[in-house]
């Protein structure tokens, strides 16, 4: 393991050593995923202010819960978050940033007959980056800490897989994005697109 993989595995170790992740363990069944793929609803560490407004790393449950549903809305679009009622809170001072190696997403296209279909998976990550660091908001849900993923039109490299992707920082900008006085607007076009991706085995 070298330093830049050290990095996101110290992240993930501190995230497990809180008491909140023993809470998510112990009470709802729902440890921290600390090594493979994180799926919808699963426990990941999330970078975010803590009391004190300096940066912290927390255990968060992917997926905000859709009133009257239950389903989890795992991605926030943001062209619109700041004025769906679902999110528009958040998008003004709850925001915070999710770090992995790739995120992974399905090939979509449509067949010569019309019929949109599912291809490949493919792992994807920023070009000479060890860590993804995905942008997204957060709010608390019965006491716990909850994320969604906030996703946006895809680079042109990309658009062959998929008609989106996450909105994504270098890691330079994690301080800037996570403060609440912030004004999240002005700093999305300094988002990462020049993407680098594989087919998963």
């Amino acid at each position: 393991m070298d330093s830049r993989d050290r990095k996101l595995h110290d992240m993930i170790r501190a995230a497990e050593k809180t008491s909140l992740a023993g809470k998510f363990r112990d009470i709802l069944a729902k440890p921290l995923v600390t090594s493979g793929e994180v799926r919808p609803t699963d426990v990941a560490a999330v970078i975010a202010p803590g009391r004190s407004r300096a940066r912290g790393i927390f255990p968060m449950k992917w997926g905000f819960t859709l009133k009257g549903t239950g389903q989890p809305l795992v991605n926030a679009r943001t062209e619109t978050a700041a004025v769906k009622p679902s999110f528009r809170k958040e998008w003004l001072s709850h925001r915070c940033i999710v770090p992995a190696s790739w995120y992974f997403e399905w090939e979509h296209f449509t067949d010569p007959s019309g019929k949109k279909k599912t291809g490949s998976k493919y792992c994807i990550q920023p070009a000479g980056a060890h860590i993804t660091y995905l942008c997204g908001l957060y709010r608390f849900e019965e006491g716990y800490p909850v994320f969604t993923v906030l996703t946006r039109e895809p680079s042109e490299e990309l658009r062959r897989i998929h008609d989106r992707m996450p909105l994504i920082f270098p890691e330079d900008m994690i301080d800037e994005w996570i403060s609440p006085d912030s004004k999240p607007e002005e700093l999305i076009s300094r988002a990462l697109t020049d993407m680098v991706f594989e087919k998963a085995e």
